[in-house]
This record gives structure tokens, sequence and C-alpha cells, in this order.
């Protein structure tokens, strides 16, 4: 393991970001893995692709910046799988200073206009009916 670990550059490349990911991957349930594919646009096209197939194959393509992004979301999905999921986000929320309060009324807000718009009655076309003539 040592001698592993010496190896390792200190900037990591793209393929010891993907050696990391495609274990991370290895590790979540299928489930979290769809909800982490969905939020790349990963979807299956055929009935005999699976989710962790394609996904590993997104992995594969993505270049070493999304490589970064998608292990720090793998890392914070299992976390959150194996612990008390609020404080693990709340948590990477502050490492990375994001505001999770301001998102979390953006979404609010989003949601509430879904709603208003579903609840307003749309306004109907009236059809004029024309009389019919006697003969």
């Amino acid at each position: 393991m040592a001698a592993i670990t010496a190896a390792v550059p200190v900037r990591l490349l793209k393929r010891d970001l993907l050696f990391v990911a495609e274990r991370l991957t290895a590790l979540l349930n299928e489930n979290h893995l769809i909800a982490l594919a969905r939020q790349h646009g990963i979807k299956s096209t055929k009935d005999g692709d699976s989710v962790p197939k394609l996904f590993n194959a997104y992995l594969r393509r993505a270049e070493e910046s999304k490589l970064g992004s998608i292990v720090i979301e793998l890392t914070i999905v299992l976390a959150a799988a194996r612990g008390n999921s609020n404080t693990i986000l709340r948590e990477a929320a502050a490492v990375y200073k994001v505001n999770p309060d301001a998102i979390a009324l953006k979404v609010k807000q989003e949601f509430a206009a879904k709603e208003k718009a579903k609840k307003e009655p749309k306004p109907v076309a009236k059809v004029a009916v024309k009389p019919k003539k006697a003969a």
C-alpha cells in the first residue's frame, strides 16, 4: 500500500480520478446511482443497458475537471447514505461555501410557482354557436 500511495502524483490525473470514481460507484446502491446518473443526464436508451454500465462509460469519457466533481458527488452520496444525510450535506456545503438555506428557499419558491400554475384555471375559449335557420 505504501508503494502505491508513493506513486500517486501530487496533482491527481484523469486515471487517478477515474480509479477513485469507479470504486466509489461500485459502493453505491442502484437507487443512489440512478439519481446521480439522472443528474448528469444519463438515461437508459435500450432495455438491456444497466445504469451502472452507462455511468461507468460516462466516467471514462469525462474530462478531469468533471471527474473531480463526480468524485466529490459520489463521496457525499455515499457518506449521506451511511449516516445522517442532512449533517453530511450541511458539512459539504460549509466546505464549499454554499448557502443551503438560500437554495432551499429558491426550491420552495419554484415548487410554489408550479403549484400556483397548476391551480389557476386556464381560460376556456368560447365557441360561438350559430342558431339554425328554419326552412
